[in-house]
Parts: C-alpha cells; structure tokens; sequence
C-alpha cells in the first residue's frame, strides 16, 4: 500500500491524458468533459452546461454526475501511477441536493494506492454553492505489462 503525496508531480499531463481518451476511451467525449488539471492523486475537471445533460426539472441527470465523478477519478489514477489500465471496481455515489444546471466541477483525491486504488470526488457546482454529490471509489490496478 502506498499513501499519495500531492508533493510528487503527476504521472501524466492533462495534454497526454486527453490523447489517452481519445486514443482509447473516445465514449468520454459523449459528454463533452473537460480536463483542467491532473495531479499525483488529484483531478478537477468540468461538466460543461448542456442541455443534454439535464434531466426534466432542470436539473443535471444523475448518470451525467456519475460519468464526470468516474472520469475525474481515473484522471487522479493515472495522475498517480501512470497506469492507463486501471479499471473501476467499485463506485458509490450519494446524491446531496439537486444539481442546478450549469457547469459542475469534479475534485477528485485519490488516497491510497495499491493492488486497489481508493478515492472520493466532491461534485459542486461551477458557480458556487453546497456540493450537489459525494463519490466513493475503488478501482483495480492490473500490473503493467
């Protein structure tokens, strides 16, 4: 088990990350996210406003959170290990309040790294307010080949 450092520098940039989804993971376009910024255990990235995205009501969908929620924290993955092969393994999502249309920032933390990597995202809305979810994950490590 290895504890994160946000002194060590990340693994991968955000220009090599975005190659990365486009290379090999082109479904995270559908949903227009935008990476700003990946650290050794650390993301932030946006949902943009679309109304793709919400739900009736106005509100963003829940399966739009849980898209930016998971990709935030395979960005956070990779910032740590630089494996692109992680996978998720499991992923908890607790819905807080509705969230109001506009853009939604994903701060994921990746706190332990292993076999298994473990991590939360805090989901809150681009123009300020109370987080609209909270994220639990856990995502395997297949060994670099």
């Amino acid at each position: 088990m290895t504890l994160i450092s946000p002194d060590h520098p990340a693994r991968i940039s955000v220009a090599e990350f975005n190659q990365l989804l486009q290379e090999q993971h082109p479904f995270a376009s559908i949903l227009d996210i935008e990476v700003m910024d990946i650290g050794c255990g650390t993301a932030t990235l946006r949902l943009p406003e679309r109304n793709s995205h919400q739900r009736l009501g106005g509100i963003i969908a829940g399966p739009m959170l849980m898209g930016l929620a998971d990709l935030a924290l395979y960005a956070a993955v990779v910032g740590a290990t630089g494996n692109p092969q992680a996978v998720t393994a499991s992923l908890s999502i607790n819905f807080l309040r509705g969230a109001p249309p506009g853009g939604i920032l994903a701060h994921a933390h990746i706190h332990k790294i292993g076999r298994l990597a473990s991590g939360d995202v805090l989901l809150v809305p681009e123009a300020g307010g109370d987080a609209v979810a909270q994220v639990i994950s856990t995502w395997s490590l297949p060994r670099s080949t």
